[in-house]
C-alpha cells in the first residue's frame, strides 16, 4: 500500500485554512461560546491541539488517551488561554502529528491502529480522520466558515464515513440516504418485518450536517415526513 499522500495533503490545506481564519480572531472572541453546547472557541481550539496529539499516539501504538476523564480535563484546563497561546499549541501539535505521518512507510500504513472506545483501523485511516476533525471544527468555531463551505471531496467522503458508521446500529432506524438520483447510501440496523427504512433525501452536504449532528435536519426531507432521531457522536 502506498502512504495517502493525498489525504495527507488534502489535510494541510484544510489545517492552513483554520490556522489562517483563527489568526484573525482575538482573546475575547477566543473566549465567546461556540457552536457547541457549553464549549467556548477555547475549548474547540484545545481539543482540536489534543486530537493532533492523541493521533501521534495511535500512530506509536499508544492508547489515544489515557482515558475519558484525562482528555475532558486537558481541554477544561486549555480553553481559558490566550488566542497566542492557543495558535502555538496548535502549530506545534500539528507539527507533531505532521512528522508523525511523514515517519510512516509503506506497509506501516496497513497496520491496525487502535482509536477510542475500542474502535479500530488501518493507520492509512488517520489522515482523513484528522482532516474530519479539522474540517467539523472549523464550522464549529461560528466565525464564518460554514457547512457550505466545505470542500465537496470531503463531504463525499464524510457522506459515506457517516453511513458506515451508523450502519447495523440497533439505535439508528433503518436508513436511505438519497443523495441524487444517482446516489443512494443504506445505513441504520436493518429493516425488519414491516420496518420499512426511512428514505431521506437531500445534498450531501445537508445529510453530512444532520449526520453528524450539525443541523436539525434543514434542506432534507423524510418519507412520513419526521427525520428518526440519531444517537450521540
Amino acid at each position: 500500500m502506498t502512504v495517502p499522500a493525498a489525504d495527507i495533503t488534502a489535510l494541510r490545506e484544510s489545517t492552513d485554512r483554520l490556522l489562517a481564519a483563527v489568526e484573525k480572531l482575538d482573546d475575547s472572541a477566543c473566549a465567546a461560546p461556540s457552536l457547541l453546547p457549553g464549549w467556548t472557541r477555547g475549548h474547540v481550539l484545545a481539543h482540536l491541539a489534543r486530537n493532533a496529539d492523541a493521533l501521534v499516539n495511535v500512530l506509536a501504538g499508544r492508547p489515544m488517551y489515557a482515558d475519558a476523564e484525562a482528555r475532558e480535563a486537558d481541554i477544561e484546563r486549555d480553553a481559558p488561554r490566550p488566542l497566542a497561546d492557543h495558535l502555538e499549541d496548535l502549530r506545534t501539535s500539528t507539527a507533531g502529528l505532521e512528522r508523525a505521518m511523514a515517519d510512516r512507510a509503506g506497509d506501516q500504513w496497513e497496520a491496525t491502529v487502535a482509536l477510542r472506545n475500542g474502535v479500530t483501523d488501518r493507520a492509512s485511516s488517520v489522515p482523513f480522520r484528522r482532516r474530519v476533525e479539522v474540517e467539523l471544527h472549523h464550522v464549529d468555531l461560528g466565525i464564518g466558515y460554514t457547512l457550505d463551505d466545505l470542500p465537496g471531496d470531503f463531504v463525499g467522503r464524510q457522506l459515506e464515513n457517516m453511513a458506515r458508521r451508523f450502519s447495523d446500529r440497533p439505535d439508528v432506524h433503518p436508513l436511505e440516504l438519497r443523495a441524487g438520483e444517482d446516489r443512494v447510501l443504506r445505513t441504520g440496523r436493518a429493516a425488519d418485518g414491516e420496518e420499512q427504512p426511512v428514505v431521506v433525501t437531500g445534498t450531501p452536504t445537508a445529510l453530512v450536517g444532520w449526520l453528524t449532528g450539525r443541523t436539525a435536519g434543514t434542506g432534507l426531507t423524510a418519507s412520513g415526513g419526521v427525520l428518526p432521531p440519531l444517537p450521540p457522536l
